[in-house]
């Protein structure tokens, strides 16, 4: 179990680069149908899979397109949600991921019941009926307008104008409304943006930034990725909970990552980046590691772990979605999906990729320091990661993105 998540992240790594610096390129909303399709083939795939080889396989599949997913929807959210509004859309999106595990443990509990259907069938059904709602994203997604600040950067000033001017109309923004009173003069881009343009951003223009997104992502992915996909196993091997009985416990742990974001968002756009994002890191560091604590002493049963899993993730939530906010809207408009893409795949190649088959081997030994010595070293990365965004971060609240950087093709 813990290597096919491996594969799956893997998978998602890659699949964040490739297409995040298609994005760039094509454009955000092109790229929602393709990473989409990806993960719609790949899912269906999963379902009809032989054996554990060709499993691996679709699930490597499956987290490409996810992987490119974060890119190309992450920053969409940047370029087109008003300042004053964008933190707490930017997490209440990436926290809606929970919305999904929530109806999956759900599905997966019912379908996995004995008896309910053959045992070579149950788990099949539950990644085909996933691909069957990625089917009705498939269609909302129709009614989203390419990002206007994209079709600028590529000369598409007519388009660009016709959405911006129906999402005034929409929203009743009469033509005396404030504006923003800079200018900025752009030169069209004659070639798309690559790895160097992303070098320089990076290393050149803005380096403190760089190390600051680095420590948030991989600090996150190795939080999420290690406790997450094992869980299933720490219930079977500690606490005796059977496989149709697992979704019943994961379903709190998703609507407590979900209301997290939903609770706070709105905070990081009133009190501010660094002190709402170092205080979730923070606040997830201390009570993960009073979890950890408390496992290894013996004192903890199946439900009260999962209700201080709840808790910790409440914050844990917001932190992770808060770290794809911070690099999503500090680089400039021609690198964003590519940085966004970059950012998450080291950050879950550092963090993400080894964590749930080193907790699966740790959780194998059957020995509860083992485990909980893991979740202590998460909780001392959550606490660092807290403490390099007091002195790193970005006060990029209620600003409009050209303001946080520079477009590298302003005039």
């Amino acid at each position: 179990m813990g290597a096919s998540a491996s594969a799956y992240l893997a998978g998602a790594v890659l699949g964040a680069i490739f297409f995040g610096w298609l994005t760039d390129v094509l454009g955000r909303k092109r790229l929602f149908f393709i990473t989409l399709g990806v993960y719609l083939l790949a899912t269906a795939a999963t379902a009809f899979s032989p054996d554990y080889f060709f499993y691996a396989v679709f699930r490597f599949l499956t987290g490409a397109g996810i992987g490119g997913e974060y890119a190309a929807i992450n920053s969409a959210i940047q370029e087109l949600i008003p300042a004053r509004y964008r933190g707490r859309t930017d997490l209440a999106i990436n926290g809606s991921f929970w919305v999904g595990a929530a109806l999956g443990s759900v599905g997966s509990s019912v379908l996995l019941s004995p008896g309910f259907l053959p045992p070579d069938l149950g788990w099949r059904f539950a990644f085909g009926i996933g691909a069957v709602i990625g089917l009705v994203v498939l269609l909302f997604r129709r009614a989203l307008p390419e990002s206007p600040r994209w079709l600028l950067l590529h000369g598409h000033t007519a388009e660009a104008d016709r959405i911006v001017a129906n999402i005034e109309h929409r929203a009743r923004v009469h033509p005396e409304a404030p504006r923003i009173p800079a200018r900025i003069r752009l030169r069209v881009r004659e070639h798309a943006s690559n790895l160097l343009d992303l070098a320089l951003t990076l290393f050149k223009h803005y380096p403190r930034r760089a190390v600051l997104g680095l420590v948030l992502m991989a600090s996150q992915a190795f939080c999420y990725n290690a406790i997450f996909f094992t869980y299933a196993l720490v219930l079977d091997r500690f606490f005796g909970v059977t496989a149709e009985k697992v979704g019943l416990y994961l379903l709190p742990f998703s609507i407590s990552n979900f209301i997290g974001p939903l609770a706070l968002g709105w905070l990081f756009d009133r009190w501010g980046r660094k002190p709402m994002i170092s205080g979730t890191y923070a606040l997830t560091g201390l009570l993960l590691g009073a979890t950890a604590y408390w496992f290894e002493e013996g004192s903890l049963s199946a439900t009260s772990m999962t209700v201080a899993f709840s808790c910790v993730f409440f914050f844990a939530s917001a932190a992770a979605s808060s770290a794809y906010l911070t690099v999503s809207e500090s680089f400039p408009v021609e690198v964003r999906a590519l940085a966004i893409a970059v950012f998450y795949a080291f950050g879950t190649a550092l963090g993400g990729i080894a964590a749930p088959w080193v907790f699966g081997s740790l959780i194998g030994t059957g020995n509860p320091g083992a485990i909980g010595g893991g979740y202590l070293f998460g909780a001392g990365l959550m606490i660092c990661a807290a403490l390099v965004e007091v002195w790193l971060g970005v006060a990029a609240e209620r600003k409009a993105l050209e303001e946080v950087a520079t477009p590298l093709s302003s005039a």
